[in-house]
């Protein structure tokens, strides 16, 4: 249902470098791109990642209370999204790890503009 999600950023080259090295780990790849706009995804018809500098020239700000979920398949890539991201120096939210019983398996994190993300898988 989702079709892309925008994060702004006040530091393009900088933002860009972070989610080409964090979405390699799950094999999404710049799929649409001018200078003030980069989008990452894993094939035409899923949903998309992207970042933006803001179109009223004015800075970007975090939403407080939003944040922005990525699925994955497996608890190792849950790990390694998360992990990646702390090296690159992204900001840890909750570590990963099993979060209630019904198998959502998450870890949470700031991106390098203060975005929050997160990603997860649903095991058995």
């Amino acid at each position: 249902m989702i079709g892309y999600i925008t994060l702004g950023t006040n530091n393009f080259e900088r933002a860009a470098q972070f989610y080409d090295n964090l979405l390699a780990v799950i094999g999404a790849k710049r799929v649409m791109e001018s200078p003030e706009f980069i989008a990452w995804g894993n094939s035409p018809n899923q949903a998309r990642l992207s970042i933006i500098k803001p179109y009223d020239g004015q800075a970007a700000t975090v939403g407080n209370g939003v944040m922005v979920a990525l699925i994955v398949d497996s608890k190792e890539k849950v790990d390694a999204v998360y992990n990646k991201a702390i090296e690159l120096g992204g900001k840890d939210e909750g570590a990963v790890g099993p979060r209630g019983d019904s198998g959502f398996y998450a870890g949470y994190f700031r991106d390098l503009d203060g975005n929050k993300l997160n990603v997860f898988c649903m095991s058995a």
